[in-house]
């Protein structure tokens, strides 16, 4: 049967047109809006990833709520109370946090090539790492020689520290409460008995004991990593110890919500940030990367170095506990 040359021309027009709504339906309108981040990352290396991602993703907007691990769950406990989560994507320093909002169906399924090549993640697709950090001991060497220094955890009970050690507080902190969990599963809640009775002052957070580690106030201190290898690079007479009961090694999960509005473009982000160039933009905050490819951050020991020998850290539990865990490092040494 012929067509007439005025039905192959409505035929054709009609397969074009055809053809436009599903290009306008493909991967680069899905790349377009808004996406909404949830982070604990601090804030100045947020302002090092906006000109990249804007670069990167000229359509999509990223838009940041920024606080301690604490507050963001605040936040987000409110939201989810109220039947309106704002956040698109979650990147905070406490992994157990992902297990409880997977328990509550509050987190989408999404695995992607990139994960294949990260070391930090769960089996399902619900979270992956997209961040190290690390708790360690530092110490002010204008008031301490290397020699004289805490080599563990267990040194800090060492009288020699009474009144000169400090920590952030795991009632504001992620990775202070991941500290104190972990600390009461290997050495019983006696320590954090010890600890009080040795002096430690517990602070609202891990730059607030790097503020007053630098000024000499405190000698010693149970700390982020990141914290002290940005002061050191800048000559500041702080130094890091990995301590030989075991660093406590933290993995900040990335993870898009189930409620998120624009689920197409979160996607993308979370993708960028496990690529190689954005895993490169977490070290240069001082981070370690999730990706063995990816170099540690300047003046770091390489994670492949004490890994091996971390301190445990039992996630599940400090999902279930983690009010009880908080409620009884309050009574033991804050009250």
């Amino acid at each position: 049967m012929k067509i007439s040359g005025k039905k192959k021309t409505a035929l054709l027009t009609a397969l074009f047109v055809s053809l436009g709504i599903l290009a306008g339906c493909g991967a680069k309108a899905n790349e377009k809006g808004n996406v909404m981040i949830y982070t604990s990352i601090y804030p100045d290396i947020i302002e090092l990833m906006k000109p990249v991602l804007k670069e990167k993703f000229p359509d999509i907007t990223v838009e940041w709520f920024q606080g301690g691990t604490e507050s963001v769950v605040t936040k987000i406990t409110g939201e989810i109370e109220a039947k309106s989560i704002q956040a698109d994507l979650l990147m905070v320093a406490d992994p157990s946090y992902y297990l409880t909002l997977q328990k509550q169906d509050l987190l989408a399924k999404y695995d992607f090539a990139e994960r294949a090549k990260t070391t930090m993640k769960d089996a399902e697709g619900y979270w992956t790492g997209v961040r190290i950090s690390n708790m360690i001991i530092a110490y002010n060497t204008d008031l301490v020689t290397e020699a004289d220094a805490p080599k563990s955890f267990e040194d800090l009970l060492d009288p020699k520290w009474q009144g000169k050690i400090a920590m952030p507080s795991p009632l504001l902190s992620g990775t202070a409460f991941v500290a104190a969990g972990s600390l009461s599963e290997k050495y019983g809640w006696e320590y954090f008995d010890k600890l009080k009775a040795n002096g430690v002052i517990v602070e609202k957070g891990n730059s607030a004991v790097q503020s007053k580690l630098l000024t000499g106030e405190y000698a010693v201190a149970m700390i982020l990593e990141e914290n002290i290898l940005k002061l050191a690079d800048a000559g500041e007479p702080v130094k890091v110890v990995y301590p030989t009961d075991g660093t406590i090694v933290i993995p900040s999960p990335i993870a898009m919500f189930k409620a998120s509005k624009n689920q197409d473009a979160s996607k993308k982000i979370m993708e960028w940030f496990l690529t190689t160039e954005g895993q490169e933009l977490i070290v240069k905050g001082w981070m370690h990367s999730v990706r063995e490819d990816v170099a540690s951050p300047k003046g770091a020991e390489a994670l492949s170095s004490f890994i091996g020998t971390k301190m445990e850290t039992n996630w599940s539990l400090f999902s279930t506990d983690s009010e009880t865990i908080k409620s009884t490092f309050s009574k033991k040494v804050l009250e």
